[in-house]
């Protein structure tokens, strides 16, 4: 604790010495960090707060308004539960104080409780994410491979949670967590000579730490194949869809195209596919790695004087406000659509 009361990062979300945490800024905030760096959130939260200021805007905006302002962070499903979140939250008039009416909202499992509930509201749980299992890997050299070390991580975060100092100031105890695995426990090269708990550390008295946690060998991802078509008219328009509610990528806006499949698509194939008839010509390649596969699109292009088929035309000069994935900004971009589209 006397270590992050001198180097605490200053976040956007975080409150400073003396204030009260925003449970709305600590929601978002985490909500955000699932599986994205501070460096790539900060200026996705700053432009967010700034249009929804309080969790009664989010709640009160249309999906699609949050699906746009949410485009290039990926893991869309986490923006629907958020809206959801925001709407129960404020029927409710605010967020819960306890670790269990945290979890029972849309969107929010144990961990992201655990955080809002230590960070918001000062209860003594220790919210564990890649880097307090760091932490605890190599405060007690613990050498399973991940994923199966996970419960035991849990276990000695808790350990380290039972200290008084933790139990004393449970916000700013998982806020040091969260920071000296950022900063001093890093995955590669940690610097254990600035380290507060260099002497306590069984894995650098060991020479591991360095090596912890283990992990697994990762398996191959397979590769999936589709096409995209670029369709653009005289009037300065661009034909998009919207995909299904729910699933991959739900409810986000996308250039039309094929199906995405385990085989790539003859040329005779993708035209058949194509919106409607008309002088289609190749783009470009786009590749683009998903969770569990990746993808890779081929865009075909075509301009006609009228976009004149069913789906959503849209001005080439507003794709910005878009709620296009970072898979389409890539094809937009490929396509020529403009550095506007961009992320």
């Amino acid at each position: 604790m006397r270590w992050y009361d001198r180097h605490r990062r200053r976040l956007p979300w975080r409150a400073e010495p003396g204030e009260t945490p925003d449970p709305y800024r600590v929601w978002l905030s985490e909500i955000m960090l699932q599986q994205t760096t501070v460096t790539a959130v900060i200026p996705y939260f700053e432009k967010f707060v700034s249009r929804f200021p309080t969790v009664e805007a989010l709640a009160a905006a249309p999906l699609e308004t949050v699906l746009s302002a949410w485009a290039g962070l990926g893991y869309y499903a986490r923006a629907r539960n958020l809206h959801a979140c925001a709407q129960a939250v404020a029927a409710r008039g605010d967020f819960p104080a306890d670790l269990d009416g945290l979890q029972a909202l849309p969107g929010i499992g144990a961990y992201t409780a655990a955080a809002v509930g230590a960070i918001a509201f000062g209860i003594p749980a220790v919210p564990v994410d890649g880097n307090v299992e760091r932490v605890a890997a190599r405060v007690f050299a613990i050498e399973e491979p991940m994923p199966a070390a996970k419960p035991a991580l849990r276990v000695a975060a808790a350990r380290l949670g039972a200290q008084a100092a933790a139990q004393a100031r449970p916000s700013d105890f998982a806020q040091a967590l969260f920071d000296l695995g950022a900063t001093v426990c890093t995955p590669a090269s940690p610097a254990c000579g600035v380290c507060p708990w260099v002497e306590q550390c069984a894995g650098r008295r060991m020479g591991i730490a360095a090596a912890l946690p283990r992990k697994s060998p990762k398996k191959a991802r397979p590769v999936r194949y589709g096409v995209h078509f670029w369709l653009t008219d005289e009037a300065g328009q661009v034909l998009l869809r919207r995909r299904p509610p729910s699933g991959l990528l739900g409810g986000m806006t996308e250039l039309p195209g094929t199906g995405w499949r385990d085989d790539p698509w003859s040329p005779a194939e993708a035209v058949e596919a194509a919106p409607l008839v008309a002088d289609w010509r190749p783009a470009g390649q786009v590749r683009h790695g998903f969770t569990h596969f990746e993808l890779i699109i081929d865009l075909l292009a075509a301009r006609v004087p009228r976009i004149g088929v069913d789906g959503l035309v849209r001005p080439l000069a507003a794709l910005e406000d878009e709620a296009l994935p970072s898979v389409m900004r890539k094809c937009v971009r490929m396509a020529g659509g403009g550095n506007d589209a961009g992320e």
